[in-house]
């Protein structure tokens, strides 16, 4: 089975003060055009979306310079609600390894969950890939900065705005390559999971 992890970008959700996604229809075939033909304008951090480091750090790597290998393998998606502390980012990683060896490289946390600074300095020593969640920002909405710069300044990918409640938690195949926007802070993606069929590829 394969889960689309996605919000649809025209009704999705804005971090407070950003502008939210336009669309604008330039033919249409109803009015007697050759075709359908659609314009559309976005904040990058719209709706799901991918920060490259170049979001917090002036000298981070933009969105165009992430390597495909912290967006696409194995993640392991796990529930939680609240404050994730620093015993919960361990226990978490943990788990993640003895579902299935390589998982612990992609967090998804399902759930209205925040990453507390203490939690994105375990997920920066561990040396992870990505960390995922449901909401806009992965950090305290009103102060994400802290957060963004511990886990970024280690080039950890941040998978922002997912959507995980049909998901079971577990071992997933991830793909969520972003628009190789040249020189940007990030980028909107079609994030997918894919189930246990996948697990031949990788044995």
């Amino acid at each position: 089975m394969i889960y689309d992890i996605t919000q649809p970008l025209f009704e999705c959700e804005v971090f407070p003060g950003d502008p939210r996604p336009e669309k604008r229809v330039i033919q249409s075939m109803e009015k007697g055009d050759v075709c359908n033909l659609t314009a559309f304008s976005m904040c990058a951090h719209n709706g799901t979306h991918v920060d490259a480091p170049y979001h917090f750090l002036k000298e981070g790597k933009s969105v165009d310079r992430i390597k495909l290998e912290k967006l696409i393998g194995l993640a392991y998606v796990e529930g939680h609600k609240g404050d994730v502390t620093a015993q919960d980012a361990r226990n978490i990683l943990v788990r993640a390894a003895k579902a299935y060896n390589g998982a612990q490289k992609k967090i998804l946390i399902k759930g209205n969950a925040t990453v507390t600074l203490e939690a994105a300095e375990v997920f920066a020593e561990a040396g992870i890939d990505l960390v995922g969640n449901e909401s806009q920002t992965v950090g305290p909405e009103e102060a994400p900065m802290a957060v963004h710069l511990v886990l970024l300044g280690a080039e950890i990918v941040l998978l922002e705005g997912i959507r995980l409640s049909a998901v079971p938690d577990g071992v997933y195949f991830l793909h969520c390559a972003p628009l190789n926007l040249s020189k940007a802070d990030g980028a909107p993606c079609r994030a997918t999971l894919m189930d246990a069929k996948w697990r031949h590829l990788y044995e």
